[in-house]
């Protein structure tokens, strides 16, 4: 998709406020507003805008896990994590990682353990480096579902239940708010 200048403008605009009007962004590109409302439902259609809903972890006290991983099986590691309520989203990379993960949780100790217990031990993984993030230069907002669906199995397909996890009974684990086995505050 090419974008033009007043394009660039829009997105521009939103970025900045995604409750911009139309009026306004018409004011500043010179369009009549029925112009501008063609133009957002094209950038929309073509993925130029986007619009997320979620939450800004750090802002709610959340702590929020940058994971990079080197897996021969990398497309297994997201799949593991795909309905997983504590991943934010993942990431193919290039380099010495091929993998980037993001975890959010309100505790640092279910972080570690979700790594360890699930990352570390697969036999596909040659290389985690686990940091917490401090803090974000722009809001980062994570999609969450805060009502995961409830399930006899974790989503993450770990044999191991929660109440016979070594961390979870140790309080160094939340558990998992699918499982219904979750001590936590957040979901």
């Amino acid at each position: 998709m090419k974008i033009d200048k007043k394009d660039r403008v829009i997105i521009s605009m939103y970025a900045e406020n995604p409750d911009v009007s139309q009026e306004e962004i018409a004011k500043k590109i010179s369009l009549s507003q029925p112009s501008v409302a063609m133009r957002i439902k094209k950038l929309k259609e073509n993925g130029a805008i986007e619009t997320q809903t979620g939450i800004n972890p750090l802002k709610m006290g959340l702590y929020m896990a940058k994971v990079d991983i080197s897996s021969n099986d990398p497309a297994e590691i997201l799949r593991m994590f795909k309905n997983c309520p504590y991943f934010a989203n993942g990431f193919s990379i290039s380099g010495k990682s091929n993998l980037c993960l993001f975890f959010v949780s309100e505790s640092i100790a279910t972080l570690e353990a979700i790594i360890n217990g699930h990352v570390r031990p697969n036999k596909s993984v040659t290389d985690v480096d686990f940091n917490i993030v401090i803090a974000t230069e722009k809001d980062f907002v994570v999609p969450s579902i805060l009502t995961p669906e409830k399930s006899e199995k974790p989503p993450c397909g770990i044999l191991v239940q929660c109440r016979n996890c070594q961390s979870f009974k140790e309080d160094k684990c939340l558990g998992c708010p699918a499982t219904g086995t979750y001590k936590g505050w957040f979901y």
